[in-house]
């Protein structure tokens, strides 16, 4: 029997060349508000408190997320300046989105995560980890590492 040189219509899709995403979303951001908003997208989430304890040290679930391949939203600016979570961050290739708005409500931090969406999976499909950006109140999102 001869085989068809023509490649099947699964094997060729976008869909199947994009590998599915999970964001992890940290403590920091709640675990209602945010994750709703995204899993209303379509996006799968993980909500820090559903998997790790309250008191979880940032470094114990950064390396998870980062061996999981979890994208991590934060509003925790500082992640950067701690020395122990900026090398758990580069040690374990996270991915990690930190919004920039300081003291908004959850509705307002749904709404920057939901307008950066489009350029974070682009950033995570095509940059390699670990890296670190940010996301203004706008949805603006602006490449630090």
């Amino acid at each position: 029997m001869k085989k068809s040189k023509r490649p099947s219509g699964a094997s060729s899709s976008a869909a199947a060349r994009q590998p599915e995403l999970t964001f992890f979303v940290d403590r920091s951001l709640g675990g209602k508000v945010v994750a709703q908003a995204l899993r209303q997208q379509g996006e799968k989430v993980i909500v820090h408190d559903d998997v790790f304890p309250q008191d979880a040290f940032d470094e114990v679930w950064l390396t998870q997320a980062g061996a999981e391949g979890w994208i991590v939203l934060s509003k925790d600016r500082r992640i950067r300046y701690r020395a122990n979570e900026h090398a758990a961050l580069k040690a374990a290739k996270v991915r990690a989105f930190v919004l920039t708005g300081g003291n908004m409500p959850g509705e307002a931090m749904a709404q920057a995560f939901i307008e950066a969406l489009p350029r974070m999976k682009e950033l995570a499909a095509t940059r390699t980890p670990p890296f670190l950006a940010t996301v203004s109140a706008g949805g603006r999102i602006a490449l630090l590492w």
